[in-house]
């Protein structure tokens, strides 16, 4: 319909034209006295004729039109699928495009171009600037026979953190990335989470309800490792007090303020290769997030007000959280009560 209303505007002015010689020839042939049935014989051999025309010029229209449809559906960075087209004006439109999308091709060069140098860079800063940490690591700790965790030490494993978030930021970027997805033990997983943060749990006196969870699921155990840390992370930095819980929790309970962009995610696939609803849940009892800044959590660099009153808040680590589960097929849903306490769970 749009096709044969756009084909009556562009053909308007011309059969306007025609029209009004149609006319200027019936008034010429009625002054010459011409017999008034002549008349409408050579009104009808040009209207016949015209007809004929405009068959054929709506043809050619519809499909020049309907090619063009086609190539909205499958458009490149090219115009050699283009239609070929005698007119002039529209020639002259096919070389302006052209020209366009070469230089777009080469912008686009240049933009991937620096993007890669830009990431080899990044991890190649990252892999160096690990070295220097790491031996740093070893003077505190020899300095520190007693094995409690000086505030220097703290600060050091703090540092690793954002080393380690920035390598992860730069790796899920990557054209290169790769997933390994196999059946992996979740409790081996949650093990190596909770010992990396052993020292903060000893430090600030947070106690761990953890048992067993004996649960096996398909999924890429390097990253999937990385988003469990974050979240106990999180929960082991804003505790100041009490215990921190992990459990599995059949997933047919309500799971409050999904988040959008993965809301439809599908469930992970556990041990015996059926489909199952069963989570994984991590509880704190934390300082709780803001009821206005649930939604806004996983945002890239988002903080909330418990980031600001904060100063070791980069507003990143959730943010990758939810872009790694996205692509790993987990759900992410986070529900939190201020002054209460937090309560992620990972399905």
């Amino acid at each position: 319909m749009r096709g044969i209303i756009a084909y009556i505007k562009r053909s308007i002015g011309w059969l306007c034209i025609v029209i009004v010689c149609e006319v200027i020839m019936i008034a010429t042939m009625m002054l010459n006295e011409i017999a008034f049935a002549e008349i409408l014989y050579g009104i009808f051999i040009s209207l016949f004729l015209l007809l004929i025309l405009l068959v054929f010029d709506a043809a050619r229209y519809y499909r020049h039109y309907q090619k063009i449809k086609e190539l909205e559906h499958s458009i490149m960075l090219s115009t050699d699928g283009m239609p070929e087209t005698a007119d002039l004006l529209g020639n002259e439109y096919q070389k302006l495009l052209r020209i366009l999308a070469d230089e777009y091709t080469g912008l686009q060069s240049q933009a991937a171009a620096r993007q890669k140098d830009m990431q080899e860079y990044y991890a190649m800063w990252v892999h160096q600037v690990k070295t220097p940490i790491a031996a740093l690591r070893l003077l505190l700790q020899n300095k520190n026979e007693d094995g409690k965790m000086t505030e220097e030490l703290s600060e050091l494993f703090d540092i690793e953190q954002y080393v380690e978030m920035a390598l992860q930021y730069q790796r899920l970027d990557s054209e290169t990335t790769d997933f390994v997805f196999e059946e992996t033990d979740l409790d081996e997983i949650i093990r190596g989470a909770v010992k990396k943060y052993a020292r903060q749990f000893i430090a600030k006196k947070i106690s761990l309800c953890y048992e067993p969870v004996e649960t096996s699921v398909v999924t890429d155990k390097k990253w999937l490792s990385f988003v469990i840390e974050q979240v106990i992370s999180n929960a082991v930095k804003y505790t100041k007090t009490g215990s921190i819980k992990i459990y599995l929790e059949d997933g047919d309970g309500t799971m409050s303020v999904p988040l959008p962009e993965i809301a439809h995610a599908k469930k992970t696939e556990m041990g015996n290769g059926s489909t199952s609803s069963v989570c994984l849940v991590i509880e704190d009892a934390g300082i709780g997030i803001r009821a206005e800044d649930l939604p806004r959590i996983c945002e890239m660099g988002y903080t909330g007000c418990n980031g600001h009153e904060g100063q070791h808040s980069s507003g990143i680590g959730l943010y990758l959280c939810s872009r790694i589960l996205k692509k790993l097929g987990h759900t992410f849903a986070i529900t939190s009560k201020e002054g209460v306490g937090t309560v992620v769970k990972i399905g």
